[in-house]
């Protein structure tokens, strides 16, 4: 256990978020929780937000230290077919899944440099970033381009000690999956060799791994969880 130990988790008031959140608290680490709105969150504000997230991780860096850990889960879905896509429907999932990417790190990724933590950056991607997937073609662009950016960003932080990797959950057992159509839910699971949806418990212990000493010689790297749907 580093003795550094905050670690922010950016979309931790439910789901994968909060689970990651709970599981990495079980294990010592002082977690920092982020919502828009939640008022048992630590910080609020809209990674889409760029000033607002800014001035708010700026303040908080100020006032208690650069982070250890920063796990990037935030962000939405607005699934659509492309032809009857609307432009806020793009819009929304670019501007929060992959400028939030940004958005988050910039103001975190120097005083974390200049402090010389060798840390852990970890960011939430999806299946649909990886393969591509029908009726998500603004979340699969999102999610491909924080792949891109972990695996950019990896490379400029490496020497500095500090891991950067993504995570891409398959089908998971969270509000996301509401919208899948209770007919739809065996052809769903067809799709995935195992059968079945992940839990957000299995999400979270892979963060929790990349996160201990055991993965400091783990970088620029996607790990799939889905059941071997890739």
């Amino acid at each position: 256990m580093p003795a550094n130990k905050r670690v922010l988790v950016t979309g931790s008031s439910r789901g994968i978020g909060k689970a990651i959140a709970d599981r990495l608290k079980e294990e010592g680490y002082e977690v920092v929780t982020h919502a828009v709105k939640s008022p048992d969150a630590d910080l609020h504000f809209d990674i889409a937000n760029r000033e607002e997230a800014k001035r708010v991780l700026e303040e908080e860096v100020e006032k208690n230290g650069p982070f250890f850990g920063i796990v990037l889960n935030a962000g939405v879905n607005a699934d659509n077919a492309f032809p009857a896509m609307e432009d806020h429907e793009w819009d929304r999932v670019i501007d929060t899944d992959l400028d939030g990417f940004y958005n988050v790190l910039k103001p975190l990724v120097m005083p974390m440099v200049s402090a010389r933590i060798r840390g852990r950056i970890i960011a939430i991607s999806s299946v649909s970033g990886v393969v591509g997937n029908r009726g998500q073609v603004n979340y699969s662009a999102a999610k491909a381009g924080m792949i891109g950016a972990v695996k950019a960003l990896s490379v400029e932080l490496a020497r500095r000690g500090i891991t950067v990797n993504a995570v891409a959950p398959g089908v998971i057992e969270t509000e996301m999956i509401d919208s899948i159509i209770p007919e739809a839910i065996d052809e769903v699971k067809k799709a995935i060799p195992m059968r079945r949806f992940g839990k957000a418990e299995e999400i979270a212990a892979t963060v929790s791994f990349l996160m201990s000493e055991g993965a400091a010689y783990i970088t620029r790297q996607v790990i799939n969880v889905n059941g071997g749907m890739v």
